[in-house]
């Protein structure tokens, strides 16, 4: 099994630390599964683990980690405030809650998770952000599904800009626009649903490319998101496609085939529009 962390690169964050690109997600993870499977992933060679309040398995991650020979340092955990817990207050509030399922003093990233604009109050949640980023508790802080009026409206506001932004981006969801306001802002593009929730993995362009280079779709889609530059949080529950999906940094996609890829953009979503929902 492949343990050899060294092969995943880290990415440069506007704050002066470090992500690594590659990371495991535990979304629809079940909360009784959820510290196997991430003690998997960290066996595997994973160091990333992206998780939320709103996913009910913070515990589990934590767990895992407990259970690890790992030190903290080694492990860069990501959780999330959900819409519920929109506001200065609540935000602090629901962030302690995360602390205290996680079994940990400080995340390495905390995210909005989305920023639920009926409400009006993504504003007052990125401010209790900010405070708990000065606080070292939140080492580095960002957003997820913010959209650009989302963006301008934080920053303007707090003159704080976030590290990330963890947005639906995949083959069919390339997102262009979004990602060139983040290249423009310093802020680094997280795709989350990288695989189109499994859709395109039986697309013939991409089924084509794997054959080519003797590799599983999935480790196609994935690397395309590495070649672009793209923080990326495959999720499974699967032992050997946990590994598999970490095999991706011993070969790469030729020009032409990057942009067989980017000929897939549709716009089709698989969730929901970061405008309307919450």
């Amino acid at each position: 099994m492949t343990t050899k962390t060294t092969l995943v690169p880290s990415l440069h964050l506007n704050d002066g630390r470090q992500i690594p690109q590659l990371g495991f997600g535990v979304f629809q993870v079940p909360p009784e599964d959820t510290a196997e499977i991430v003690a998997h992933a960290l066996r595997t060679g994973y160091r990333s683990i992206d998780t939320a309040a709103m996913y009910d398995n913070e515990a589990g991650v934590g767990e895992a980690i407990a259970r690890s020979e790992l030190d903290r340092t080694e492990v860069f955990i990501t959780t999330k405030v959900w819409s519920s817990d929109h506001g200065h207050d609540a935000a602090l509030r629901a962030f302690e809650r995360s602390l205290e399922r996680l079994g940990q003093d400080y995340v390495d990233l905390y995210l909005i998770h989305w920023p639920a604009p009926a409400q009006g109050k993504y504003v007052e949640t990125w401010q209790a952000l900010t405070e708990l980023n000065a606080e070292g508790r939140a080492r580095s802080i960002g957003v997820s599904n913010f959209q650009p009026e989302h963006l301008d409206r934080i920053i303007d506001a707090t003159g704080v800009v976030p590290t990330v932004n963890q947005i639906e981006l995949h083959p069919r969801l390339q997102q262009r626009q979004l990602r060139r306001y983040h290249d423009e802002h310093n802020i680094r593009t997280e795709a989350w649903s990288p695989l189109g929730k499994g859709t395109l993995l039986g697309d013939p362009t991409i089924e084509s490319i794997a054959s080519r280079l003797r590799r599983t779709p999935a480790q196609i889609v994935l690397r395309w998101h590495i070649q672009l530059g793209n923080v990326v949080i495959p999720k499974s529950v699967t032992p050997g496609r946990i590994e598999e999906n970490f095999q991706i940094f011993d070969f790469e996609l030729t020009e032409d085939q990057m942009r067989e890829v980017e000929q897939l953009d549709s716009g089709e979503r698989t969730g929901p529009d970061p405008d309307t929902f919450g």
